[in-house]
């Protein structure tokens, strides 16, 4: 077996201290199922966003993390920026957490990290060992408590995808089209394939977060590439990988390969008040993830509402059954509106019950694993936030409210008071070009048009704001700044009850 004597460190973690391992200890894919010791086992919990991957919605920021981290940088200079980032990391997730989230009946953590923790653009293909501080850190709690990880590649050198999640600022997906890009990532995961191979905690290695690559074959080349070098490392591991199209998409996959778990991500689109604005498509790809992140559809749980989510999961996992394997849905969740929100007691109850229905189609599949989406934010989806009491929600309370009316973030966002500004402009460039109702990805067209407000909306206008949400932290101190990162801290975060009870629910019912 890995030898890993479970000691504690100074830090009160679990240390390895010898680097032998033997791989039936590690967790294998069997036949349609994961197994650990030749015993099915089905993986249930979280995903820890907003972390090592920030996002904007998740903490407060607009526009892409590296933005928000250079204007940080230039207010509050290299010394009080290492200082509130590097407490930020360590209060975000603490042994609180782990204990509670072990109580929950959960088993395994997804841990999204952004490539800049391992390598700067300015010093390419050198890996930063001491990015691995707040990984291992995590890791180890993790084993400390019996609680399985999934390293999580949420965001590439280049942007594997067209979105703020994989830290893009612009509406192209560039790590497909340089070899640089690609080379970049190829190294850093042959770096943490060295550090993590003797690890029988870490479940695997989930390479890359949902990806968007529209011919399918550089991303099946990649897929090859990955592979090769990781597995020349560490042979053990299991490989997770999510479907093109965000995570939806597995027209382009061939064989399997060996030792694989393949992951759909399955938001549902049903999950607001709002009136159904929804182009109509006889596409399955678009008809599919169009109940994806930003819902329209009021969900009433009739049996076409139950109808339209159980297709959703059906039609994302047929690659996964087609080849007897098993199923891991990497992300679901809905946003949640705040208590001083119009209708939030209504909207939340549709969106709480439209989850429940989610996980109970779940529990049909005998050998689907989830980890929902996520662990700790603001307040959007999280099962804990940040008090609204504390001094971080408090300093950017204001600026919150700003940019949601600005609707600079993509998820969790009513933006149909800039209809009157948009779709008018929408129509006019798909009068223009026909074509951009239909261009890739396609489930940007729809009837408002994603891809005019991702460029004008996320990107232009997000990134003018971010000097404003810099300017917040001007002459904080090193007290002041620790008391702002510690907000995030479990032991001052606010539990979604509701939510609590229906997740610790259905874990203890899976085995």
């Amino acid at each position: 077996m890995t030898i890993e004597t479970s000691i504690l460190n100074g830090n009160g973690n679990v240390g390895l201290t010898e680097k032998t391992s033997r791989s039936a200890d590690f967790l294998k894919v069997q036949g349609s199922n994961i197994t650990l010791h030749g015993q099915p086992i089905i993986l249930k919990g979280a995903c820890l966003g907003g972390w090592m991957c920030m996002e904007n919605f998740m903490t407060g920021y607009p526009a892409q993390e590296h933005q928000m981290r250079a204007a940080l940088l230039k207010v509050l200079g290299p010394q009080k920026y290492d200082y509130f980032f590097d407490k930020f990391l360590e209060y975000f997730f603490t042994e609180s957490d782990v204990q509670y989230y072990k109580s929950l009946g959960f088993n395994v953590l997804r841990v999204g990290f952004n490539y800049h923790h391992f390598e700067d653009d300015m010093n390419p293909r050198v890996f930063k060992a001491e990015g691995l501080k707040h990984l291992d850190r995590v890791v180890n709690l993790c084993a400390k408590y019996g609680i399985y990880s999934i390293l999580d590649f949420h965001a590439l050198p280049g942007g594997q995808n067209t979105d703020w999640h994989s830290d893009n600022p612009t509406d192209k997906a560039l790590f497909w089209v340089h070899k640089d890009f690609q080379d970049r990532a190829v190294i850093i995961w042959e770096h943490l394939a060295e550090h993590f191979k003797h690890n029988t905690w870490v479940a695997g290695y989930n390479v890359w977060n949902e990806p968007v690559e529209e011919s399918g074959e550089i991303l099946v080349k990649m897929m090859d590439r990955f592979t090769n070098a990781i597995r020349a490392i560490d042979p053990n591991h299991i490989l997770f990988w999510d479907g093109n199209g965000f995570g939806s998409d597995f027209r382009q996959f061939r064989e399997p390969i060996p030792n694989s778990v393949y992951a759909c991500h399955d938001y549902s689109r049903q999950v607001t008040l709002l009136p159904t604005t929804r182009s109509i498509t006889t596409d399955p790809y678009v008809q599919s993830y169009s109940m994806g992140v930003i819902g329209t559809d009021k969900f009433n749980g009739t049996e076409q509402d139950l109808a339209k989510l159980a297709k959703s999961i059906h039609w994302k996992t047929e690659y996964q059954r087609s080849i007897n394997g098993p199923i891991w849905n990497g992300e679901f969740g809905v946003g949640y509106l705040s208590e001083d929100e119009p209708n939030h007691i209504e909207v939340n109850d549709q969106r709480y019950s439209l989850l429940m229905e989610q996980i109970k189609l779940y529990s049909t599949y005998p050998n689907l694993s989830w980890t929902i989406w996520s662990w700790k934010d603001v307040g959007s989806c999280g099962v804990v936030y940040a008090d609204p009491d504390s001094p971080y929600m408090l300093l950017v309370k204001d600026f919150l409210k700003k940019k949601q009316l600005a609707a600079v973030d993509s998820f969790n966002v009513d933006s149909t008071h800039l209809d009157y500004l948009f779709k008018p402009m929408w129509e006019w460039l798909c009068d223009v070009a026909p074509s951009m109702r239909t261009r890739y990805p396609k489930i940007f067209g729809g009837t408002r048009g994603k891809h005019l407000w991702r460029p004008v909306r996320m990107c232009l206008l997000a990134e003018e704001l971010v000097p404003e949400y810099a300017s917040l932290f001007e002459g904080k101190s090193f007290e002041e700044l620790d008391a702002l990162a510690k907000s995030f801290h479990f032991d001052n975060c606010v539990k979604r009850e509701r939510l609590v009870d229906m997740l610790r629910n259905f874990a203890s019912k899976q085995s």
